[in-house]
């Protein structure tokens, strides 16, 4: 397994070991004393599946008050996949990381609590697992615009399929947290 570091204090891209031959793979998608060992100390409480096609984009969500710790990964497919500081005390706040994830690369994203979160689906459909760290509190639920200029988030898609929601989301500076 091997572990990489992004720009934002405790997102990180975890790469698993893939064992494959002419029959298939076969890989540990989560092994909590392993990751502990990698510096992922945490207890998942709810896992959750999603299925979407070409050009959905959802996000860029996060829960206010209840965050959410969250370990990505694409199990068909391809997404571009970002994260969001938006700790105004964070020296990196404002940032973003932005990754493919796909069923080839194999990679996951662990994302801990306290960032907003969005997807956008590059393949014609996409499966997404990811486990979470709290429970959805559909009443705490928060979310900024995914097309705020001061993020400059570089989408792979220029008309995306929006939930309702998602297209009145506000920009980072006009939230309140």
């Amino acid at each position: 397994m091997n572990i990489i570091s992004t720009e934002l204090q405790g997102v990180t891209i975890i790469e698993p070991q893939v064992f494959g031959d002419q029959r298939g793979f076969f890989k540990e998608t989560w092994h909590k004393e392993r990751y502990q060992s990698m510096g992922i100390e945490v207890d998942f409480v709810q896992d959750n599946f999603s299925r979407s096609t070409k050009g959905v984009l959802r996000g860029l969500h996060f829960q206010k008050t209840k965050p959410q710790g969250k370990l990505i990964q694409c199990l068909a497919g391809e997404i571009y996949d970002v994260v969001v500081d938006i700790n105004p005390q964070s020296a990196t706040y404002g940032q973003h990381v932005g990754l493919y994830l796909n069923d080839e690369n194999h990679r996951q994203l662990y994302i801990p609590p306290g960032y907003a979160h969005g997807f956008c689906v590059v393949s014609e459909v996409v499966d997404i697992s990811y486990k979470c760290t709290d429970f959805y509190c559909p009443e705490d639920e928060g979310g900024l615009i995914w097309s705020d200029p001061d993020l400059d988030i570089a989408w792979p898609v220029e008309q995306p399929k929006l939930s309702a929601k998602d297209q009145v989301y506000p920009t980072l500076r006009e939230l309140n947290l």
